[in-house]
């Protein structure tokens, strides 16, 4: 005689729902994790034949090792006695505070995700939106940095699409790791990019402790070989100009060096050496260009979220009617030039005070200013000039012209053409990096009388061609991407 046991419904859920983690945990998750990690170490072996900088043995730590490392890096341990005493708690409470700041910096690269998926995303969406250029680049120089040097490349900021097109550009070169603003930390852009590299910052923070933390992993990846990426300005041009160098991350990655110098004797050098990469960034056309410039308006509250969301949602509504009607172009040229390497240990050498430099003097701040300084002259230098730029700077009042008031410039084609040739030679003979698509001047003026027209920043009246009074801001913002290669002080 055979008994049957009656099992509640709920209890079999809790029991199938068993069985299923159960399976997942001892058969299917095991296998899944090793091919996976196959995959991977085929790509790690594929990247480090091709990459010019192979990939370092810290990027592809695991995550939760380079947090404990961090939390208990000793200038952070010191950090957490010297809290503790002061603000009269434990120890504990302020290493836990330590953690929470550690996980939040520390990104969780995915070789795979970024070479396989990173790398195909940024190629077609630049491609999508620009004729992507590498102007150019000093490969015999860049060939030369040695094999244990920490790598970082320096870069003007003028638009968040720089992640992207450098992501892109660079990576026959390099992984790059970013320093990212809060603003990107939303769900699900954050997991994205810790998995490509980057690491959030708090660019305005006060707290010792978090700036501690902070300048630990900084340090932490440059001595372990992993190529950074960082804006010098610290943030984004609001009015086309290149702007001046903080301090920052620079202070953070050179302190470790000056340590090591000042430990030595005068007649050595530190055995790693920190080589910076200048890269110069230019577009036809900033996506954010009026937004930036909008934020200029001190008589106007600074554009909120909504205000920022509302233009990025009326922007693209606009683009999908331009492209349903036939009316749509790419956005013009985007360029990246990568210029000479800038080698610490060098510039070190050439300035024998800076070595001598006490930690906490205000000389150190000078000197590290200096560096900074020289890193944004040689940025400076490289930008590329791009057809926007040239027809821009043709329209600005101080550019040979003896009117004030640049909405009553009243040009022909031929009239820019022939400025536009004149300009293109003086910045020849400064050293300038001039992008001419096609190698054809006319047709460059064309492109960025076109682009220029398109966006209502010039009005064409029948072959004759002024700046629009209402979006004068507009032409400027592109003008003064170049305006400092026009000033004598550019090649001093």
């Amino acid at each position: 005689m055979t008994g049957s046991i009656d099992v509640p419904v709920w209890l079999l859920f809790i029991l199938v729902a068993l069985a299923v983690v159960t399976s997942l945990q001892y058969f299917l998750l095991p296998p899944m994790r090793m091919i996976m990690r196959r995959r991977a170490n085929r790509v790690i072996d594929e990247m480090n034949s091709r990459l010019a900088l192979a990939l370092p043995s810290f990027k592809l730590t695991k995550r939760e090792v380079l947090i404990d490392r961090l939390v208990y890096h000793p200038s952070i341990m010191k950090e957490v006695e010297r809290v503790a005493r002061e603000e009269d708690t434990s120890r504990d409470a302020v290493l836990q505070q330590v953690r929470e700041y550690a996980t939040e910096i520390v990104p969780a690269f995915n070789v795979w995700l970024y070479y396989k998926t990173g790398y195909w995303l940024a190629r077609k969406i630049v491609h999508l939106l620009y004729r992507v250029r590498l102007g150019f680049a000093d490969d015999l120089s860049l060939a030369k940095i040695p094999e244990n040097s920490s790598v970082v490349f320096v870069m003007n900021h003028r638009s968040n699409m720089d992640y992207i097109l450098a992501t892109y550009l660079a990576a026959e070169r390099s992984s790059l790791s970013y320093a990212v603003g809060e603003w990107a930390r939303v769900w699900p852009l954050q997991q994205l990019i810790r998995s490509m590299g980057g690491y959030f910052v708090r660019r305005n923070s006060g707290d010792p402790l978090y700036r501690q933390v902070l300048q630990c992993y900084v340090q932490m990846a440059a001595e372990g070989g992993v190529p950074q990426a960082v804006f010098p300005e610290g943030k984004l041009t609001r009015d086309g100009r290149l702007g001046e160098a903080k301090m920052g991350l620079l202070g953070y990655l050179t302190r470790p060096f000056f340590e090591r110098s000042v430990s030595q004797s005068e007649q050595q050098s530190p055995d790693t050496d920190l080589v910076f990469i200048p890269v110069g960034i230019n577009y036809d056309r900033v996506l954010e260009d009026r937004t930036l410039l909008a934020s200029l308006d001190s008589d106007k509250p600074r554009p909120g979220t909504f205000f920022t969301l509302r233009r990025f949602f009326g922007f693209i509504a606009n683009q999908l009617w331009l492209a349903v009607t036939g009316r749509w172009y790419r956005f013009g040229y985007a360029c990246v030039n990568f210029g000479t390497p800038l080698s610490l240990k060098e510039w070190v050498d050439d300035r024998q005070s800076f070595a001598e430099t006490p930690d906490d003097s205000s000389e150190w701040h000078t000197q590290v200013e200096a560096l900074s300084g020289e890193l944004m002259n040689r940025i400076g230098q490289i930008i590329p000039i791009l057809p926007v730029a040239m027809v821009a700077t043709i329209f600005r009042p101080d550019h040979k012209q003896s009117n004030n008031d640049a909405s009553s410039i009243t040009l022909s084609e031929l009239d820019i053409k022939v400025q536009v040739a004149e300009l293109a030679e003086e910045l020849g003979r400064r050293g300038a990096h001039i992008y001419i698509p096609r190698s054809n001047l006319d047709y460059a003026v064309t492109v960025g009388l076109r682009m220029l027209v398109l966006r209502h920043a010039l009005l064409n009246e029948d072959g004759m061609y002024r700046a629009n009074a209402a979006d004068s801001q507009l032409l400027d913002f592109y003008a003064q991407s170049i305006a400092h290669l026009l000033t004598t002080e550019a090649y001093n």
